[in-house]
């Protein structure tokens, strides 16, 4: 049975969930979330999370799935350490020191990793099982015919998303919100740049399309697909920025199909009652590019229940094809979005009704038009049932109770639930009856009130002699005594503080005098990059991350993920910027794991790249084999989806050039062979003056996206002239250009 895994930003939602039928928790503490804006939880509110959960056999895992600095590693090594002696079940994490940490020092917990960390096939699953880590969470990308071959070939236990809302980026590849407000979603601070309106634009044509929300997605749901997730190891419901009552509801949706085999059209009619932005079946069901955003509206959508059909001065009439009940929340869709809390219908005849599913009246002084559709956004007696779905216990467990004691003695109480046992001698001598002796039902009656614990009376055992007086508030307290005491053992934890000393394997590289090397997306930048002289060349061996084919290649190959690590194995590997690496260990990893040469995250300043240098080299007694963007359009994020399909649009990529443009700023748009797309930011990184400050990076990156032929030979020869001379250079526009991070204070 596939686990179902529902998310807790608060305790009331963790209530919420597991008394909906959740069998694990996934959580979040106040620091190395990748949802800070969540309430998240502190150590005393975890510990308390902890037994809730595990009291009802549902296991915890905590996310510090963040990307980690140099100068925090020791405090989320910290807290790791903590979080083991709590006894949480696992933790899932992006950074690869972190999950070295994890696998080196407890093996009593798992270490899952994040989606952030872009596993999407096979090969990268392999990769996942060479380092030792106990589950992947796969990329929401990933479609069920590849996790089928993914379950048939390996071993490995999965978790895939059903359920919420959509990065429209590969998770972890997201760096709009960075780029452009200096708030990383990488670390647990996106500020939801895709939910924004823009503009696409053809520069080709000059034509430019009404602003919508065209990087915006629908929300998941694959409850029609339950029979088809049920090889999935663990199905795992995105949500911990939403309301206890959201939670409540989707567990129990999806905890209904998978124990019932119900209709998923009743289902997808309540999932419909909580916020949504409408549903996709995703990619994992192969959903149309065309289908899987919605363009109108980034946030709660409700669902259609009717149309405004006639007017009487301020009073309006819809014509339902749902039940609208007083005290529900409506959507009047007009020329703009108008919210309505249902406080006063009424009927033909003006008199006040409080239910109607034909024809209902409203009084309002807003202007609406005939035809103006009325959507529900929040089912008041829905959600009233809802909220008396928790706290209360989804499931007993049986207890079993041997009582034995004889005249003039102690009474004797063993208790047992599922494998744990626990014996205690009570203070109470047996007396002989005077008058009314207890008898088995009297224990019976009084052990069987359970309800205020997760018990259930399963099997009663009484051996006392037949005339002997027991109080009932004394067998009351013997139940109390029997409770506490299994609670205590089932609770128990053999973890203590690891002995494990957590070592890396040094490995360094000699320093050398700095190279250029240079990305290209064009030939025309390719060919001038081999008429300057550029010998190190990514072109034709480039491996993006998640990129799912693998040609043969020889010699130097760029790789941007794990499974490309994992299959080039015998090239000479330099690793992209999409692994995200901004700490020392996560460098020595990567050296460990064969890659020859680190491209740092563009999310570091000056202050933190020395910091990473002087940290590696006391841990490695030598350098690492660096190299870093210097120049060029930064991805703001790569994405699966495409907006010219969203648009009708397809194929006019491969004759147009086109742009997407919000308020501020234009953000090009690259058109891949596979019908990804890369988002480019607005502005340039250019770090030419800045380079004798770069000390011990041995390659500098020209990264070339749109450049043409003659402005790519330009750039060249600027930097190449920057090196030879160490002159200040006057090029560049600085409307245009940026520094990115580099100057910046830590995101």
């Amino acid at each position: 049975m596939s686990e179902l895994l529902a998310p807790a930003g608060s305790f009331e939602a963790l209530i919420a969930a597991i008394s909906n039928g959740a069998d694990a928790i996934y959580l979040g503490m106040m620091q190395f979330g990748a949802r800070a804006y969540a309430t998240n939880f502190d150590y005393e509110t975890l510990n308390k999370a902890i037994k809730y959960a595990h009291l009802r056999d549902v296991k915890i895992y905590i996310t510090m799935n963040t990307i980690v600095y140099e100068n925090e590693l020791s405090l989320a090594y910290e807290q790791i350490d903590k979080l083991y002696l709590l006894n949480v079940d696992g933790i899932i994490v992006q950074d690869l020191a972190l999950l070295s940490y994890i696998l080196n020092k407890y093996p009593l917990m798992e270490a899952h990793a994040s989606t952030q960390m872009g596993f999407d096939d096979l090969e990268g699953i392999k990769f996942a099982e060479k380092l030792g880590v106990h589950r992947v969470v796969l990329a929401r990308e990933t479609d069920i015919d590849t996790i089928k071959e993914i379950k048939k070939n390996s071993k490995m236990p999965i978790e895939v998303f059903v359920h919420g809302a959509l990065c429209v980026s590969y998770s972890g590849n997201c760096h709009m919100s960075g780029l452009i407000g200096h708030r990383s979603g990488n670390r647990g601070r996106c500020v939801g740049s895709c939910r924004k309106q823009y503009s696409l634009v053809n520069k080709t044509k000059n034509i430019k399309y009404d602003k919508n929300y065209i990087l915006s997605m629908k929300d998941l749901n694959t409850s029609s697909f339950i029979d088809d997730l049920k090889i999935v190891d663990s199905l795992k419901i995105e949500g911990r920025m939403k309301e206890p009552i959201y939670v409540a509801n989707v567990v129990n949706s999806y905890r209904t199909l998978l124990d019932k085999n119900s209709d998923s059209s009743s289902i997808n009619k309540n999932l419909l009652k909580t916020f949504n932005r409408t549903f996709t079946k995703g990619y994992i069901f192969k959903e149309d590019k065309k289908n899987i955003s919605n363009l109108e509206k980034p946030n709660n959508y409700g669902y259609e229940i009717g149309k405004i059909t006639n007017k009487y001065k301020n009073t309006y009439q819809i014509t339902l094809n749902d039940t609208l009940n007083q005290n529900d929340q409506i959507r009047i869709d007009t020329f703009e979005d108008f919210t309505l809390n249902v406080v006063k219908m009424y009927d033909k005849d003006h008199n006040l009704i409080n239910s109607a599913d034909k024809v209902c009246y409203i009084d309002l002084v807003e202007k609406l038009n005939i035809g103006d559709k009325v959507y529900k956004t929040l089912d008041n007696k829905y959600l009233s049932q809802l909220e008396k779905s928790f706290p209360k216990e989804f499931k007993r467990f049986p207890l079993n109770i041997y009582i034995s004691g004889s005249i003039n003695k102690k009474l004797e109480i063993t208790v047992n639930c599922l494998d744990k046992y626990v014996s205690f001698t009570s203070s109470f001598v047996l007396e002989e009856a005077i008058n009314t002796p207890t008898t088995y039902e009297n224990f019976n009656n009084q052990f069987s009130k359970l309800n205020e614990s997760v018990y259930e009376l399963n099997y009663l055992e009484v051996n006392i002699p037949d005339k002997v007086f027991i109080p009932i508030g004394q067998l009351n307290e013997f139940r109390r005594d029997a409770i506490e005491l299994i609670n205590n053992e089932r609770l128990l934890s053999n973890r203590k503080t690891s002995e494990i000393i957590y070592k890396i394997s040094p490995i360094s590289f000699l320093q050398q005098k700095p190279t250029i090397t240079a990305y290209c997306s064009t030939v025309e930048q390719y060919n001038a990059c081999k008429e300057l002289g550029i010998e190190d060349i990514y072109y034709d061996n480039i491996i993006r991350r998640n990129e799912v084919t693998y040609p043969k290649k020889d010699g130097t190959v760029l790789v941007g993920g794990y499974s490309g690590i994992n299959h080039y194995t015998n090239n000479y590997l330099v690793s992209d910027f999409s692994l995200n690496v901004i700490n020392a260990t996560s460098i020595n990893q990567l050296h460990n794991l064969g890659v020859k040469r680190v491209t740092l995250s563009y999310e570091l300043n000056q202050s933190q790249i020395n910091d990473i240098i002087s940290s590696y080299y006391l841990q490695n007694n030598g350098y690492p084999n660096l190299e870093m963007i210097v120049y060029g359009r930064l991805d703001a994020m790569f994405t699966k989806y495409c907006p010219l399909k969203s648009m009708d649009l397809c194929p006019t990529c491969k004759a147009n050039t086109y742009i997407l443009e919000d308020n501020y700023t234009e953000f090009p748009l690259v058109f891949h062979n596979d019908c990804t797309v890369t988002i480019l930011n607005g502005k340039t990184l250019n770090l030419v003056d800045y380079l004798d400050e770069l000390n011990n990076i041995n390659y500098y990156r020209l990264q070339f996206t749109i450049e043409n032929y003659e402005e790519t030979k330009n750039i060249i020869k600027v930097f190449q002239d920057k090196l030879a001379t160490n002159k200040k250079t006057n090029y560049f526009n600085e409307k245009t250009d940026t520094l990115g991070h580099y100057n910046k204070e830590t995101l």
